[in-house]
């Protein structure tokens, strides 16, 4: 008896020290109390320990401690297979379940949950209506959780008709699933049915509200997303972080300043401007495309802490607003005092900059630095700057070079930069290569068609002309009013 009660104590202790202060640090002594004590038998113990294991997002090690398991039960998968539906490997949730179900081993609803979710995860709309098939067939789909994790599966895979299925059949909804609903049907372009379930809802969440305003927001429905977040406030819930970081883009987008300065107001007294560098970027970024620099700048240098995108979102407003050599003394501090490595949207950034103060030899060098020092490969949008700065420069030859160099495909935005360039400097022998780019790039746009047309045209090449008329009639290309094809 002594021993047992021994045992029990240690047992709690052990649950105490798992669920304590820093377990991150000590999971390796709590794992060898358990060896010493003989309590590695325990699948109770164990599911507590491969459960703090997978919050950590130590699967590996989770994985290893359930190997040396001699008799795992139900708790110990379902610990398992919840750790991977989290964190993953997703797949590996449903080789655990497959495993327990060789061992015989009966699944119950908190299986189902987890492996749901991994379906959800996995984004495997095939496999999760398997796994549903079988929910049904053990007569599971009675549990909230189950079919909270049928409709986020559903909803994830884009299958909005049975995610709908599945909420109707649901005695009781809690806020989740109607968020899950709402955010699924936004996301499939389905907005208004997503506002009429958000309209139907009983119990809201600050959640809900954000889940709203975001969705209509991405959907560029931004004076609705105004309203409601007008309508949030109303109702006496708070914004926090995720609202102010989804609503201020909205108010620059619609340019509602004073509703902006408001939201300042509110998220220093609030604490949510000290607490959430996300909050400073989104005030940054608010005030550079309100045009207003000098509060920018004193937001930014009053942000008790900044992130790389901090400082992006710095450099690219000065770019915005004309100011490309103090964008790139900004980056130069970042660079050079800081310790902050940049990534590729800060050279997005500072190469804008470039192209604004006309900085042509800069540019050069912060290109080639971009893969020299930094190990970053050039995108489009770099390719773009580069395009641009030395087309305004002249240098049309050198950019056109530069087009054919690229290792991935100009877009038409890469030959549309060339060809701004070749009207100013009346090189069209380059000019006219850029617009076939074009109607190659985009067969559907009449516009490409006519400057080709008065490239030839201005050349007295009147078969050329003829060849463009034929070649829009072979691609159905209507010429659009107020677009004139010389001939």
């Amino acid at each position: 008896m002594n021993r047992g009660g021994s045992s029990r104590e240690v047992e709690r202790r052990l649950l105490r020290l798992l669920h304590g202060g820093d377990t991150r640090h000590s999971l390796r002594e709590i794992h060898a109390h358990f060896l010493r004590h003989n309590l590695h038998h325990s699948n109770q113990l164990l599911s507590h320990f491969i459960s703090v294991c997978a919050s950590l997002n130590k699967m590996p090690y989770a994985n290893r401690v359930f190997e040396l398991s001699p008799n795992p039960n139900i708790l110990l998968f379902n610990s398992m297979i919840k750790g991977y539906s989290i964190h993953g490997p997703f797949i590996d949730s449903i080789n655990m379940f497959t495993t327990m179900k060789k061992r015989s081993i009966w699944p119950n609803e908190f299986t189902f949950a987890s492996l749901l979710k991994a379906c959800a995860n996995l984004r495997d709309v095939k496999l999760g209506l398997s796994v549903y098939k079988e929910v049904i067939v053990l007569g599971f789909e009675r549990f909230g959780a189950v079919r909270i994790g049928a409709v986020e599966m559903c909803v994830n895979c884009g299958r909005m008709g049975e995610a709908k299925r599945v909420f109707d059949e649901m005695s009781h909804r809690d806020v989740i699933v109607w968020n899950l609903m709402i955010r699924g049907f936004c996301r499939t372009g389905d907005v208004e049915m997503g506002l009429s379930l958000f309209r139907r809802m009983g119990e809201m969440s600050v959640v809900s509200w954000n889940t709203m305003i975001s969705c209509l927001a991405q959907n560029r429905r931004y004076e609705d997303a105004l309203r409601i977040f007008r309508e949030m406030w109303d109702k006496g819930f708070e914004p926090d972080e995720a609202t102010v970081v989804t609503i201020l883009p909205v108010c620059a987008r619609l340019g509602e300043v004073d509703i902006g300065k408001w939201i300042h107001s509110y998220v220093e007294s609030s604490g949510l401007y000290q607490d959430f560098v996300s909050v400073g970027n989104a005030l940054v970024d608010f005030y550079c495309k309100c045009g207003d620099l000098e509060i920018a700048l004193e937001v930014f240098k009053d942000m008790p802490c900044k992130t790389v995108i901090s400082w992006n979102s710095m450099i690219s407003g000065l770019a915005l607003n004309g100011k490309g050599e103090l964008g790139i003394g900004l980056f130069e501090e970042m660079t050079s005092h800081n310790g902050l490595r940049p990534n590729d949207a800060t050279f997005v950034g500072v190469l804008a900059c470039c192209v604004h103060a006309g900085l042509l030899q800069r540019g050069r060098d912060l290109f080639a630095s971009m893969v020299m020092n930094h190990d970053i490969k050039p995108k489009v949008e770099h390719y773009g700057c580069m395009i641009d700065l030395l087309g305004r420069s002249g240098c049309v030859k050198e950019a056109y070079e530069l087009i054919q160099s690229m290792p991935i495909k100009p877009n038409a935005a890469i030959w549309g930069a060339l060809l701004s360039a070749c009207h100013s400097t009346g090189d069209m022998e380059v000019g006219e290569y850029a617009v076939k780019e074009l109607i190659t790039l985009e067969p559907w746009n009449s516009g490409n068609y006519v400057l080709l047309s008065n490239i030839y045209a201005e050349r007295g090449n009147w078969n050329g002309v003829e060849e463009v008329r034929i070649l829009m009639k072979e691609n159905c290309v209507d010429k659009i009013v107020g677009q004139s094809m010389v001939g």
